[in-house]
């Protein structure tokens, strides 16, 4: 199946099909020097077969999580573009979870002022979200994605085979920001997580949450109105992926948590249900002052105000831009 997504910069497909990791070469321009980039907790046939298709690879193996999204890792994926000698004819693969594309696709858009980038995603997160709209980041200060850049892929291939060595915990991650997807966008997604088995209708949920991102960033590439609604819950999902008490919680989990507070009464505990089907968390114990004082520096802050994604009925929102002291009010209430 291919999902045409357009941008400013033109369009690229998003390529989903099972056995496509295999097929590379078929779909992505590898005759040349590929840059495949990875990390520990990926399976190492996944880059090696990923190498099998280019003419001249090279495979840079990052450590996994979270930690490795910083300027050092960054600089290091920059000095192995400058010692393999790369040109700008010459290209960055990420294979692996959304650490590593947002690292590689940020490499590869400001090495020699941009060079092509393919993401192969490998985890249920990635596929769901983090792979297409061409956001690239790293972050700084801990402060999560604060330097990055928009820069789109040339393509995105997506191979729900790769799942198969996924943990549960894991694909229970990805599958929250395609139930964040659902709840403000898509009533019959959010209605197939509480009906049937997600896990069963993997190529579907995928497909259907791809759907949603694409409609929403070709309308606004660049965050300027409608793809705000992608931050449902991330307002305070980045807060508790920043205390440090908190730091074992994976990012969708963070995700599952931070949407509850930014719903009503009666989509909560829809919400909350789907939630606990997939064995994703919806409480926590922490200090509310320390995750209330993270909330500060969020990128949708401006001032005593901050814009917050809300969910009134399942599969529609609004944009509320609302005092931060209602904010912290909401916050201390659900959790």
């Amino acid at each position: 199946m291919i999902i045409p997504v357009k941008t400013s910069q033109g369009s690229y497909d998003i390529v989903l099909e099972r056995g496509a990791l295999s097929r590379a070469g078929e779909y992505l321009e590898l005759n040349r020097r590929v840059l495949v980039v990875t990390d520990s907790g990926v399976p190492a046939q996944y880059a090696k077969e990923v190498a099998k298709n280019c003419k001249n690879a090279t495979i840079l193996t990052i450590k996994e999580g979270e930690q490795s999204k910083n300027i050092e890792v960054y600089a290091s994926v920059l000095k192995a573009l400058v010692e393999g000698s790369f040109t700008r004819t010459d290209c960055v693969v990420a294979v692996g979870g959304g650490v590593v594309g947002d690292l590689s696709g940020f490499a590869a858009a400001t090495f020699m002022r941009g060079i092509d980038f393919y993401n192969i995603p490998t985890t249920v997160l990635s596929q769901v979200d983090s792979s297409i709209g061409g956001k690239t980041a790293i972050d700084f200060m801990e402060l999560k994605n604060i330097v990055g850049a928009f820069y789109p892929p040339k393509k995105v291939l997506i191979d729900p085979d790769t799942l198969k060595t996924l943990p549960e915990r894991q694909i229970a991650n990805g599958l929250s920001e395609a139930v964040k997807m659902a709840a403000t966008s898509d009533s019959e997604l959010f209605e197939l997580f509480e009906k049937e088995n997600a896990l069963e209708n993997i190529d579907k949920v995928i497909e259907m949450a791809l759907r949603i991102k694409k409609a929403v960033v070709e309308q606004d590439e660049r965050e300027a109105g409608l793809r705000k609604v992608l931050n449902f819950g991330h307002t305070l999902a980045h807060a508790l992926e920043s205390v440090n008490s908190l730091s074992n919680y994976y990012h969708g989990e963070c995700v599952s948590i931070g949407m509850l507070p930014m719903c009503s009464e009666k989509v909560r505990t829809r919400l909350k249900a789907v939630l606990e089907k997939l064995n994703l968390p919806t409480e926590l114990s922490a200090n509310a002052d320390e995750i209330v004082e993270a909330c500060r520096h969020d990128k949708k802050a401006a001032g005593d105000d901050i814009t917050i994604v809300y969910v009134e009925e399942i599969g529609s929102f609004e944009l509320r831009k609302i005092p931060f002291v209602e904010y912290e009010e909401m916050i201390r209430q659900v959790l």
